[in-house]
């Protein structure tokens, strides 16, 4: 068996046995969409980052960090901000909602039809973003192993299915944290080895094929800062709103979910530096990416992070980057089909359906709805193959800046806004699928360059990122503003309704505080299984030492394993089981 395949398999097994160890933790839907709202900072917290993070990175967003230099940075710098914000002021909040599904929360603020509305307009969007997190690993996979594309996507896509379906958020999220501490870790020595093969960071940016600011087929640099301002925009809305506050909705308590906050931010800070460097570092040295991969056509600079490992990793060190890629898409994925199984059967199947079904009924119908979103995807994936011309990077954008910013603005602004009739919410959703049909089909590059009497063609780089700007400036001026403007209609409430909407500001300004005996055996739980876990994998990197490579790349290994055996050593050390239990019984019921 080959050496990468043998290294990933061995990798799955460390996440089948987190998936078992944790099956135990489960016992109610709540328990399995949001792990109960008992879990530590540290697992909500890689959770969370581990959402905005997939195979997509080593191939959309390095196919463009190949091709334009620091211009890739601007989207996770944006996430960094944006989970600044989550830490600022919104995560606390988010957890105070007190709901199991993001959009309990919804039906709270505008109503059980606008329950309806987000449950089935949000499903589209999941299913796009995951088909295209899926063909960015299948992207990498097929590329290292030599596997059919298709096979390789219906193959990966069925593990992900499968391991979503039996595991449950708990061990969703406690796979996530594992993920995220081997990603960070061989992210790092690729980084560490392209700036060695390089001789310094200075030398990379030096050698830049391109401007390393704005990249090149740029004729008005304005486009790119208007770009660069309404990505900020973008992505703050998407961090920061009642439809993505499902990050949070694990935490223990309102503290816990601002120091999650706190680490998804760090860890977004640091990754593009981390994560860019390799694909920086091949342009410079005038790889032809197409020659090496000239089955991706005119999506090769998608292949460059893989160009990087096949040619300066060490033997062995590809199996373990690739296992982490896998795991970034799979833990992306398997939170997106934990989450619509969730508001599928929480908001709909439940109330609509079946009021009174029990919760080892629900439970079972959500593995079920869990399996039907996953082949969706599965398909999704398929069909984004088949469009050779599409970069995975503008893909990506494109369905943010179509689909997914316009749910958010109801979401985003409704949390500040009180006095708002109730068709506010499904009304501006009408007004930006309006808006992102004019911008995806009417309005084309030419009526721009009329418009604005340029004397240069824009470029196809700009007419792209100027597209996603209009996008995005559309939905922040007219969707925004019907939402505001919904205010002169506002006539009051039913009695019902005010209540609910009453209940729900009230639990925004009310702390959730969890520090109870029994919370704190499930926290030395949580620390002591995933400790020794991430300590067994840190010490299986270390292991690969013994591979026949050169000193420098042993020391790779080694320094790789370490990293990874720190963290598992320190949440093992973080256990108080042998210290006396906190008195306090202060659990907050969440009703």
């Amino acid at each position: 068996m080959d050496l990468n395949v043998l290294i990933v398999l061995i990798y799955f097994c460390f996440l089948i046995a987190i998936g078992w160890m944790f099956r135990t933790f489960t016992n109610n839907t709540s328990d399995y969409f949001r792990g109960g709202g008992k879990m530590l900072w540290w697992m909500v917290g890689a959770t969370a980052f581990m959402t905005q993070f997939s195979a997509w990175t080593f191939t959309g967003a390095a196919g463009k960090a190949y091709n334009d230099g620091l211009a890739v940075a601007i989207i996770f710098v944006a996430n960094a901000f944006g989970y600044f914000m989550n830490y600022a002021y919104f995560a606390p909040k988010f957890r105070q909602l007190r709901v199991v599904t993001v959009i309990q929360a919804i039906r709270m603020r505008f109503g059980k039809y606008n329950e309806q509305v987000f449950t089935w307009s949000g499903m589209p969007n999941s299913v796009v973003s995951a088909g295209i997190w899926l063909n960015g690993l299948a992207i990498i996979a097929s590329g290292i192993f030599g596997f059919d594309m298709t096979w390789t996507i219906v193959l990966t896509g069925l593990v992900v299915l499968i391991m979503s379906v039996t595991g449950g958020s708990w061990a969703v999220i406690a796979s996530d944290f594992m993920q995220m501490v081997v990603i960070m870790a061989v992210t790092v020595t690729c980084c560490i080895v392209a700036i060695i093969h390089s001789g310094g960071v200075g030398n990379i940016l030096d050698e830049f094929p391109r401007d390393f600011v704005i990249g090149d087929n740029l004729n008005y640099v304005s486009i790119l800062t208007i770009w660069a301002f309404f990505i900020f925009v973008k992505q703050f809305s998407i961090t920061n709103n009642m439809l993505n506050s499902y990050r949070y909705l694990a935490a223990k308590d309102s503290k816990n979910a601002k120091k999650a906050a706190l680490l998804a931010c760090c860890l977004m800070t640091l990754g593009p530096v981390i994560w860019f460097i390799p694909p920086w570092f091949l342009a410079g040295q005038g790889v032809d990416l197409a020659a090496m991969h000239p089955e991706m056509g005119s999506k090769a600079a998608d292949a460059a992070y893989l160009a990087f490992v096949e040619l300066y990793m060490p033997a062995g060190m590809v199996g373990l980057l690739i296992a982490a890629m896998f795991a970034a898409t799979m833990s992306s994925m398997d939170s997106g089909l934990n989450r619509n199984s969730g508001i599928f059967v929480k908001n709909f199947y439940e109330p609509v359906l079946r009021p009174h079904a029990s919760e080892k009924e629900l439970v079972a119908v959500s593995k079920i709805t869990s399996t039907v979103f996953g082949i969706l995807i599965i398909l999704f994936a398929l069909f984004i193959n088949s469009l050779k011309g599409l970069s995975l990077f503008d893909a990506m954008m494109f369905a943010g800046a179509m689909l997914g910013f316009p749910m958010t603005i109801p979401a985003f602004l409704g949390f500040f806004i009180k006095k708002t009739p109730d068709w506010a919410g499904w009304g501006t959703l009408l007004v930006g699928a309006g808006v992102s049909y004019i911008v995806g089909f009417v309005i084309g590059p030419q009526h721009i360059q009329d418009l604005f009497g340029l004397e240069q063609e824009l470029t196809n780089r700009e007419w792209k990122d100027l597209k996603v700007a209009i996008a995005l400036i559309g939905h922040i001026t007219l969707t925004g503003g019907f939402f505001v403007m919904s205010q002169l209609f506002y006539k009051g409430l039913s009695e019902e309704r005010s209540k609910d909407v009453d209940k729900f500001f009230n639990n925004l300004h009310t702390p959730l505080v969890n520090e109870s005996a029994e919370q704190e055996v499930l926290d030395n739980k949580q620390r002591s299984m995933l400790g020794k876990l991430i300590a067994a994998a840190g010490a299986f990197v270390m292991l690969l030492v013994v591979l026949p490579n050169s000193l420098g790349d042993r020391l790779v290994f080694i320094l790789c394993g370490a990293i990874i055996l720190a963290v598992g050593v320190l949440l093992i050390k973080a256990n108080t089981s042998n210290k006396k239990p906190p008195l306090s019984q202060a659990v907050e019921t969440e009703s």
